[in-house]
């Protein structure tokens, strides 16, 4: 595949395409929309052929790969595109409808997705900063139980059946991302609005975030409770609301075989306010439990467990957010402040050994 967006053209996305659909071909793309940050996300009008138009082919769509040059080091692309290829008709969740997915299988990691252009669809996608309030959140819960309770405790995920799908905590992406993102973290320390937000205790040790992490992946690697699939890296900005209010769930660069905890801290701290969350985390984690055991999945934590597992992992978000800048489309520092404050008010640097 190519590295280089420059040498991606009409000739060669026909070609791809081709090899799904027989007799495919572009005559012609046309740029709509580039994101080319640390992923391309390009948004572009295709003049298909009458193959291309009798095989369902929309004139518009939104080609995702890794063309800017950046992660070139991790292969977050490639399992995307595996996600895609092998996983996603088995989601009983609203996705992005994708046309084609495929990958370089020489370790190189270069992954490559046509997806439907959902601003087509009308809706809006997610920010990070988005205030949606308390009702809407609570509701989108019954999408993100639905995500998880789709493969629950499911064979097609297992290491054997599944063996492109990492395991949560388990794969170097995960377990090293502190390290991995160590650079954008100093960065952000030297930023005096991101220092207003942190706690003392860390300006003046910021590797007790190394050592917690390492530590919140032990207790995970030990941890024993049905596998499912998990977005990984789920927050307001992976997401696209539709008119109607239902959320679809997007960027599956970070998917695993893990437990859910995960996503529901990452998704419900970073969703509401401070004070939202103080009032209202509790019920939504028993509320989101019972909609997970709705849709059949067995063996499901109980509220207790649940709580605890939550407390551990909003360090997942908090390592995640200290490593975020705002150039790649998110605000982190309203994400900071929320994950520090929670980390704080759940005592999460005590249970992770800090």
């Amino acid at each position: 595949m190519p590295t280089r967006l420059e040498d991606v053209d009409a000739e060669w996305l026909g070609r791809m395409m081709s090899y799904k659909y027989p007799g495919v071909a572009a005559h012609s793309v046309e740029t709509v929309q580039l994101l080319n940050s640390h992923t391309t996300k390009w948004r572009v009008k295709v003049d298909w052929n009458d193959a291309g138009k009798a095989a369902g082919l929309p004139e518009h769509v939104c080609m995702k790969a890794n063309w800017s040059g950046s992660f070139d080091n991790v292969d977050i692309h490639a399992v995307e595109a595996r996600f895609y290829h092998f996983l996603i008709d088995e989601m009983k969740v609203p996705t992005a409808k994708c046309y084609y997915a495929d990958w370089d299988d020489d370790g190189s990691a270069h992954g490559f997705v046509v997806l439907e252009d959902l601003v087509q669809r009308g809706g809006k996608f997610g920010h990070s900063t988005d205030a949606n309030g308390v009702d809407m959140i609570m509701d989108n819960l019954e999408g993100l139980a639905t995500l998880h309770g789709s493969l629950w405790g499911s064979d097609k995920i297992s290491t054997a059946n599944a063996p492109w799908l990492q395991t949560q905590m388990d794969t170097p992406v995960d377990s090293d991302q502190v390290r991995i993102m160590w650079q954008w973290i100093e960065a952000n320390l030297a930023d005096p609005a991101f220092r207003a937000v942190a706690p003392q205790h860390y300006l003046d040790d910021p590797r007790k975030l190394e050592r917690a992490f390492d530590r919140l992946g032990e207790l995970e690697r030990a941890y024993d409770a049905p596998h499912c699939i998990v977005l990984g890296d789920c927050h307001q900005g992976n997401t696209y609301i539709l008119p109607d209010g239902d959320r679809l769930w997007l960027d599956w660069q970070l998917v695993r075989r893990g437990r859910p905890w995960r996503d529901l801290t990452y998704f419900v701290i970073g969703a509401l306010s401070i004070e939202e969350r103080r009032k209202h985390h509790k019920d939504m984690v028993k509320q989101y439990r019972e909609y997970l055991i709705a849709t059949g999945a067995q063996g499901v934590p109980d509220f207790d467990e649940a709580w605890e597992q939550t407390r551990l992992f909003v360090m997942y978000g908090l390592q995640a957010w200290a490593a975020n800048l705002d150039e790649w489309g998110q605000n982190g520092l309203p994400m900071n402040e929320r994950f520090f404050t929670a980390a704080e008010d759940y005592g999460t640097w005590q249970l992770l050994g800090e």
